[in-house]
């Protein structure tokens, strides 16, 4: 075949240049410029200098993350502040932490040159499935590059420049001089670089002398350093992760059956955390941990600055405050620890963040967030059943009786004392019935009855739907629960809670919890930014009657004097207090529409308390902390909710008699469609509800009101909800 000529190549690359197809046009331009790209990271990394083996001992990291406060002008913390390192060679590093790295990082070390290619392919698929760059396939050797030469946000050029380089060191330094570059620059957590480092803290032992169960431990962590910190939430999370990481060694061969055994059993300690120069302590971790999992384990070295949603000023007065507190109710109440959390409404941004009483305490695990965990709620979760009765149709008005009830219908009528199961009759905190009372004043007062009530009438599926929908993710489904759901028979973090009180704060409107107002990278460019994101949750009509009804300061009466923690004279005010059953938790959540706050007491190990409500174990705590806000933040007051029309039926007016006979709310209305007629008769709950009315509680049929009775039966052993 004759060879073309440069005239008809030329004419042939000008036809496909002139191309009418649109299409071909863009396909061509882009491999050029594909080309392009390539060549110049290429020549972009044939010219980066390689890092000499022994110039680690020296580096500095010359850009350091920093998270600050709202205002920008307060560094909370510096995150490579002090960084400890201390180089070590490769015979000092424990044969077991070499095998448990290489195990779960990267088993086929000692065969690649530096890259994987089915780890690229997967990540590949990974990031074109979430439309991101966040996976990286990578090798340890990949990994020493990026925590020694490259810095920055990822994407497609970092990582082609990752690879490259990384073949390039493969080249340079042997299979053992790579593995020793990664144990001595790889980061652990926080200010820890270097398996030698990271050993002394957290086993007070060198790294030449770790056992099996120590080192798989220390190889589960650099994935995600804070995540999988053993000072922090997540311990079950490392837990499992070190069982991972033993299983992979003994797949590899790397131990026996017998040695994985032991080593999985193995009760492991970690030293205690040592003081450091830090203001918010919980709160920077969980900012740190959420900087992590967006720009990797070496965040640190990024030279982020982070302005963060914190109040440094309220948040210093609630230490303090919750400090104070927990420190008193050790001896008044055997309650070790406790936690708070501020929010703004309008925008869902953190405003202080308490993890406990003590970051740095070591007798409580002070370093544990209590503000994440999962405890249960008591009766600071009945706000979400009655909103969802009065998305159903029921007023704040409606009545309901507060008389000793047997809600299993596998039990008689006449067994309304007996709780012990099948049977659920519960009681309420004092042991006391208070015969009929409206929504509103059964939730000022946290009765449990009515809640229980209030519950069955709105259905546990809604409630957990609104729930959820406001916020508290961690619920279950509505077969894990049952009527004492409205008792707080669940298990909600202080975090999402405060947060979900704030859809009633705002009208309805709800903003998931956030902590960061602006990242900016080295050159000062914007990298990430806050942006309000409200959702409606609630109709604003109901986010109204609820503040009315948790605001309400006679509604309180006599359960609580009219000077009691929870009224603000001149301010509005809603709050509702929680305690479980055997004392284990007590909740106080409050909010205006400028501010919400939660506190939790209690003991980390969920041992249990003396005996008492929250209204003396926390209320004060929360009280001073919130009147401390209502000097710093805008005096707003609720916007008063709608009259109750007086064509709905009597019962959702504060009804209960027709002036001849007095019955529950099943009698007056059709519990699915309250205020559409009709009426529940023929319900399975209706002849256990309307018993105790008539059993010594004044007969139906009598104009006299049921009188309440304080004699419980041996068998009933009151609640603690309030």
């Amino acid at each position: 075949m004759p060879r073309k000529s440069k005239k008809t190549i030329r004419a042939r690359l000008s036809a496909l240049l002139h191309d009418p197809n649109p299409f071909m046009k863009f396909a061509y331009m882009a491999v050029g410029l594909g080309f392009l790209i390539l060549g110049v990271t290429i020549l972009w990394v044939a010219f980066t200098p390689i890092p000499a083996l022994n110039s680690f001992d020296s580096r500095k990291v010359a850009q350091s993350t920093k998270i600050y406060d709202r205002t920008g002008k307060t560094v909370l913390y510096d995150l490579n502040h002090d960084v400890k390192r201390n180089i070590v060679p490769l015979s000092e590093i424990s044969p077991n932490l070499q095998h448990a790295t290489i195990a779960i990082e990267d088993s086929n070390f000692y065969n690649h040159g530096g890259i994987s290619y089915t780890g690229i392919a997967r990540s590949f698929l990974t990031d074109i499935t979430r439309l991101s760059f966040a996976q990286g396939g990578s090798t340890l050797t990949q990994q020493v590059v990026k925590n020694t030469i490259l810095t920055g946000k990822k994407s497609i050029i970092r990582k082609l420049q990752e690879w490259i380089l990384a073949i390039r060191l493969e080249h340079r330094y042997s299979k053992d001089q790579i593995l020793e570059f990664y144990f001595n620059v790889t980061p652990y957590g926080g200010t820890l670089y270097g398996a030698e480092v990271a050993s002394r803290s957290f086993f007070g032992k060198s790294a030449s002398e770790l056992d099996l169960a120590e080192s798989a431990y220390l190889a589960a962590i650099p994935q995600l350093p804070t995540y999988y910190s053993p000072y922090g939430n997540n311990r079950a999370a490392l837990d499992a992760r070190k069982d991972i990481v033993l299983a992979r060694m003994k797949e590899l061969g790397y131990i026996t059956d017998a040695e994985y055994q032991t080593a999985k059993n193995e009760q492991v300690t970690f030293s205690r955390q040592m003081n450091n120069t830090i203001l918010a302590p919980h709160f920077v971790f969980y900012i740190e941990q959420q900087l992590e999992q967006k720009y990797g384990p070496d965040v640190a070295t990024q030279g982020l600055t982070v302005i963060t949603t914190i109040d440094a000023d309220l948040q210093r007065q609630a230490e303090t405050t919750v400090n104070t507190y927990a420190l008193a109710n050790v001896k008044k109440f055997n309650a070790s620890n406790a936690s708070l959390v501020a929010i703004d409404p309008k925008t869902g941004q953190i405003l202080a963040m308490v993890g406990s009483r003590d970051y740095f305490d070591k007798t409580i695990d002070g370093n544990y967030n209590a503000a994440l965990a999962l405890r249960q709620p008591g009766s600071s979760f009945k706000p979400f059943v009655y909103a969802t009765d009065l998305q159903k149709g029921y007023t704040p008005e409606t009545e309901i009786f507060d008389l000793p009830t047997q809600f299993s219908t596998t039990c008689a009528v006449s067994d309304n004392f007996n709780d012990t199961p099948p049977c659920y009759a519960p009681g309420n905190y004092d042991a006391k019935f208070r015969g009929p009372m409206t929504f509103t004043t059964a939730l000022a007062q946290s009765i449990n009855i009515p809640a229980v009530k209030a519950l069955y009438l709105a259905g546990i599926p809604n409630v957990l739907t609104l729930a959820k929908n406001m916020g508290l993710t961690t619920l279950g489904k509505p077969s894990d629960y049952g009527l004492s759901l409205a008792l707080g028979a669940a298990e909600v973090r202080l975090l999402d809670l405060t947060s979900a009180y704030t859809g009633f704060a705002n009208d309805g409107m709800l903003n998931a919890p956030v902590g960061i107002l602006k990242v900016t990278d080295t050159d000062g460019k914007t990298v990430d930014e806050y942006k309000a994101a409200p959702r409606q949750v609630l109709d604003p009509e109901i986010a109204r009657e609820m503040s009315s009804m948790l605001s309400n300061n006679e509604a309180r009466f006599p359960e609580y004097p009219a000077d009691n923690p929870f009224h603000f004279p001149g301010y509005d005010v809603a709050a509702k207090t929680g305690t479980t059953n055997e004392s284990r938790d007590a909740w106080t959540i409050g909010y205006t529409p400028s501010i919400a706050i939660g506190v939790w007491a209690g003991n980390n190990d969920n041992s249990p308390m003396v005996k008492e409500i929250a209204g003396y174990i926390v209320a004060p705590m929360w009280h001073e902390v919130m009147q401390y806000a209502l000097t710093k933040y805008p005096q707003e007051f609720f916007t008063a909710p709608q009259p109750i029309p007086d064509t709905l039926p009597g019962a959702l007016r504060g009804l209960y008699s027709d002036g001849v006979s007095f019955h529950d709310i099943l009698y007056w209305v059709n519990k699915d469609d309250p205020r559409g007629g009709g009426n529940s008769m023929n319900d399975g709950q209706f002849p256990y509800w309307e018993y105790p009315i008539g059993a010594g509680f004044g007969a139906t049929g009598s104009s006299t009101a049921p009188t309440p009775t304080t004699t419980p039966t041996t068998n009933q052993v009151p609640a603690v909800n309030q």
